[in-house]
């Protein structure tokens, strides 16, 4: 397949939009560069991302280059908006890793490269910014090396550095690239690599040859005899060893002056899988849950997966797609094997950014967009009633931080609960409720960033006019020991007799697993309707928690005992006792409360070093490790969410501005000072 679906993954602030401007310009998608400073960016379409000058959404582009369709998905930076990350990761083929020739291996560099590991992505290294103060391309690649634990085998070298960075050297071709400026770089020329280059290059082959004889004998006896290493050869095992993910090619370049883009678009071709290349997509049959292996064929029966759903006024919900067997056309209908529903295709397009081109028809490695889906959510498997096949789904972290959120009016009211419908299917890790004692509406992100955006787009996009109040931290409720509680139900309801009697074991799991409800009773005790209705009320509890009313976690339940009378029996009785019992058994149990433990990367100079160590120790948080770099130092932290609201504020008066943190959940842990009421 002439095919290749690639996602741009970096840190904040490494220049992934920058990039992808200049990969749509070079390959004629676009006829101007658009700057992400101008607020001008095609890929950050949205008026939040032009305003804030990030990116937020995961916007998705196709593209051409010497003959192959290229699929793009630009993800965002910013760790408040990593389920974004996530669900491009789950359905690219490849990514480019984006990293800055002066900040190196950043925190959230980091994060997605854990998650691409995670779902088997090959990728290929940019680092970008070479004219930046203070950019060293080799100090990256030995980064990359020892923080990622993968070796980054460069085949471009940069020629100068800073304000003196003009061109690159291509060590297959072993020549030197240079750019014309007067032309926004899209036509560079090749010239022989000049005398005082011409060791570095030497040196940099050498190494390339002796990290690739490795792996190929043919390429090894080709070195030990001396004889010329055909190119094609190098391709070949660079290739094959990428898409193994036992190396990473590494390139160089300044995408803000246009130069090094187009080798790494090469790369791509080069280097990254096409969508027949990689191994079939492992699913699960839905009723006799059982392992399906779904091969990459166009002839095949139809399986793609929702990996995004975006709301639109006019056309709807559109739902994002990646197709990985089979095709689909406009005017049919699929079957969504999880919410065991056939929903219509109205429309199919392909997308870019926030424009749109109708098609007839999506295959097999393709990513696109249907509109006429309704039920659809994200991670849904969608296909052929005849193949039901059901893929993975996606995981999301849970929100830590939470905002009251009420209209102006109460007219509106019902306005901003659609609204509030609308932005939780689109986005997964956004949450609300209505509190049932005090009628707030609470919406609960990532964090402050992540509620900002979402408040900014209710107030700007939706018309929906609302106070905020301040940001509260997302609490959990777990126990501390093991009790055995015996409820007893009776209610008297139209003068017939409700009656259950249930014995529940609770017990802690570990910390942070989520609540397990487990059956012992067997059948001829109690009935599998009454059994799965204790089920039902032990499950409601758990979101409405012990003492405080916080969702519960860590919680096992054991039914391991029931009386049951057939005449008086019924599931409503059954399902209150498990409610009732659960919440009397985890009161005996030492409840505890617990609190959201934030994982903190700090980068500032070395002057505030001290500084900024103190303010994390007075806000209740432990250092782990200091790693000094050549003018900056990487601080990582952890500390209570609670303490960190307008961090970001203080980190910026003590540093003068030249600090930057990066903060996500870690785990949950007790509050030491919790008292219940």
């Amino acid at each position: 397949m002439n095919i290749r679906n690639i996602g741009i993954m970096a840190h904040i602030d490494a220049g992934k939009t920058t990039s992808t401007e200049r990969i749509l310009f070079f390959t004629g998608k676009s006829h101007r560069i658009g700057e992400v400073d101008d607020g001008a960016a095609t890929m950050d379409w949205m008026e939040q991302e032009q305003n804030r000058g990030i990116t937020i959404t995961s916007a998705a582009t196709t593209t051409t280059w010497k003959g192959f369709q290229i699929n793009i998905i630009d993800t965002p930076g910013h760790v408040d908006f990593t389920s974004e990350v996530e669900r491009a990761l789950r359905v690219l083929d490849g990514a480019i890793a984006i990293f800055c020739a002066v900040g190196g291996v950043e925190p959230q560099s980091e994060t997605v490269w854990r998650q691409a590991d995670s779902y088997e992505v090959p990728r290929i290294v940019y680092v970008n910014k070479m004219d930046r103060i203070g950019a060293d391309f080799f100090s990256v690649i030995d980064e990359i090396d020892q923080k990622l634990g993968v070796p980054a085998v460069p085949l471009t070298l940069p020629i100068g550095r800073e304000n003196a960075f003009e061109g690159t050297i291509d060590l297959l071709k072993m020549v030197e690239l240079h750019w014309d400026e007067s032309v926004q770089g899209s036509a560079f020329e090749e010239r022989p690599i000049r005398k005082e280059l011409a060791g570095l290059a030497a040196e940099w082959r050498d190494k390339l040859l002796d990290s690739l004889s490795t792996y190929s004998d043919e390429l090894t006896e080709l070195v030990l005899e001396e004889q010329e290493v055909p190119i094609d050869l190098i391709k070949t095992v660079i290739r094959e060893q990428t898409l193994a993910r036992k190396l990473v090619p590494a390139f160089v370049g300044a995408s803000l002056r246009n130069i090094g883009v187009q080798p790494l678009l090469d790369a791509v071709i080069d280097y990254l899988p096409a969508p027949d290349e990689l191994p079939p997509v492992k699913g699960m049959h839905p009723k006799k849950k059982e392992p399906v292996l779904i091969k990459r064929a166009i002839d095949g029966p139809p399986v793609g997966m929702v990996f995004k759903i975006q709301s639109d006024r006019e056309a709807g919900n559109y739902s994002f797609i990646r197709m990985y067997s089979g095709h689909i056309r406009s005017g049919t209908a699929v079957f969504n094997h999880n919410q065991h529903k056939r929903e219509r295709i109205n429309r199919l397009l392909r997308v870019h950014a926030n424009r749109t081109e109708q098609t007839d028809k999506i295959e097999a490695g393709d990513i696109g967009v249907i509109v006429g889906f309704k039920l659809a959510q994200t991670g849904d498997t969608f296909g052929s009633e005849g193949y039901p096949v059901v893929l993975e789904r996606m995981h999301f972290p849970e929100p830590v931080i939470s905002v009251a959120i009420e209209p102006h009016t109460l007219s509106e009211r019902d306005r901003l609960k659609e609204v509030l419908q609308i932005l939780t299917r689109e986005d997964p890790t956004f949450l609300w409720k209505e509190d049932d004692d005090t009628g707030e509406l609470i919406i609960s992100g990532m964090g402050e960033l992540h509620l900002d955006v979402l408040v900014t787009r209710m107030i700007g996009e939706f018309n929906v006019s609302a106070k905020v109040g301040n940001p509260q931290v997302s609490y959990r409720e777990s126990i501390g020991s093991e009790y055995i509680h015996t409820e007893r139900f009776h209610k008297l309801l139209g003068g017939k007799e409700n009656n259950a009697e249930i014995t529940l074991r609770v017990y802690p799991l570990q910390r942070g697993k989520a609540d397990l409800f487990e059956n012992t009773v067997p059948p001829d005790v109690l009935p599998e309707p009454f059994a799965k209705a204790v089920e039902r009320g032990v499950s409601g509890a758990f979101f409405s928690g012990v003492r405080m009313g916080y969702p519960t976690i860590g919680i096992g339940v054991e039914l391991i005992g029931a009386r049951y009378d057939v005449l008086t029996g019924t599931e409503f009785a059954f399902e209150g006792a498990g409610s009732l019992g659960f919440d009397n058994a985890c009161r005996q149990a030492d409840p505890v409360m617990l609190q959201p433990i934030m994982k903190i990367d700090i980068v500032c100079p070395k002057d505030f070093l001290g500084e900024v160590i103190n303010g994390i120790s007075a806000r209740g948080g432990i250092v782990q490790e200091v790693e000094s770099r050549a003018t900056t130092e990487h601080i990582r932290a952890q500390t209570p969410l609670k303490k960190m609201f307008g961090y970001s504020t203080s980190l910026r008066s003590v540093t003068q501005g030249r600090g930057t943190y990066a903060m996500e959940f870690s785990h949950f842990d007790v509050v030491s000072d919790a008292t219940f009421a």
